[in-house]
C-alpha cells in the first residue's frame, strides 16, 4: 500500500506542475496580447507624429 499511496503523490506532483505550466502559458498569451496592442498604438501615434512633422516642414518649405 505504500508504494502506491507513493505513486499517488507523485502523479499529483506532476498533475499540478503541468497545470502550473499551462497557466504560465496562458498569462505569457494574455501579456503577449498586451504587447501587441501597444504597439500598434505607438504605430499609430507615429504615424500621426510623422504626417503632423512632413505638413509643418512643408508649411515652413513654402513660407521661404
Amino acid at each position: 500500500m505504500a508504494g502506491l499511496e507513493m505513486a499517488e503523490v507523485i502523479l499529483a506532483v506532476i498533475v499540478g506542475t503541468l497545470a502550473a505550466i499551462v497557466y504560465s502559458l496562458r498569462i505569457l498569451i494574455l501579456l503577449e496580447k498586451r504587447v501587441a496592442s501597444m504597439e500598434e498604438n505607438i504605430e499609430k501615434l507615429t504615424r500621426k507624429v510623422l504626417k503632423e512633422e512632413t505638413f509643418i516642414e512643408k508649411s515652413v518649405k513654402r513660407k521661404k
